[in-house]
């Protein structure tokens, strides 16, 4: 399981006359992230800075923050320290200030930055949702009113299929529940679903 947001959400804060408007936005990709920050720029042309940072994966392993021109450290880092403070992953936050003419100093920007961001994860609607794989079964003609039957008590996702003398199969199924289904697939007596049950690729939900 991990922790993501259903849609983007937008939160503001002001501190001197300086004022930081925030985006939190569901991303799966690095691609999505550098697009988005491309066309916020765009959008928010006229702004003195434009921060951002990301998290990304199940694993949360991928991640990544940008100051754009503020002091190092006191922009991309508070915005990804939020990120990582609500346990979300596949989330790209944009901050963009607009310099209000009184300095805020280095502690006064990390605070902005942090309560910014964490404007915009509160204004999210915050959901958990299941690391799924894919798993292909390849098996005889025979078979497949019983392979079936284990997709519909299982209330299993069909991704692919065809069927001819031999069907092949792409199943998208829980992580946590891999080693259950596949000795469940197993236990159709049929030498080519034993012997030509293929590797499984993990794939987040929602891909």
């Amino acid at each position: 399981m991990y922790k993501t947001i259903n849609g983007i959400a937008e939160g503001q804060y002001s501190e001197k006359r300086s004022r930081f408007l925030s985006f939190a936005i569901p991303v799966l990709t690095v691609e999505e992230v550098k697009t988005y920050v491309k066309d916020y720029r765009k959008k928010f042309y006229d702004a003195n800075h434009v921060c951002w940072a990301y998290v990304l994966g199940a694993d949360r392993n991928t991640f990544r923050s940008s100051d754009d021109g503020e002091p190092s450290s006191t922009a991309g880092k508070p915005i990804l320290g939020q990120i990582n403070s609500y346990g979300l992953t596949n989330l790209l936050i944009i901050v963009v200030r607009y310099f209000g003419g009184i300095e805020l100093g280095t502690s006064g920007l990390i605070v902005a930055y942090r309560a910014a961001a964490k404007s915009a994860i509160d204004a999210a609607e915050i959901e958990e949702r299941t690391v799924n794989v894919e798993i292909t079964v390849v098996f005889e003609y025979p078979y497949l009113n019983s392979i079936m039957r284990i997709v519909k008590d299982e209330q299993l996702e069909i991704v692919s299929s065809t069927c001819d003398t031999l069907c092949e199969m792409t199943l998208r199924i829980p992580k946590n529940r891999l080693e259950h289904l596949t000795n469940k697939l197993l236990t159709i007596k049929s030498a080519a679903l034993k012997d030509r049950l293929l590797e499984t690729s993990f794939i987040p939900l929602g891909i």
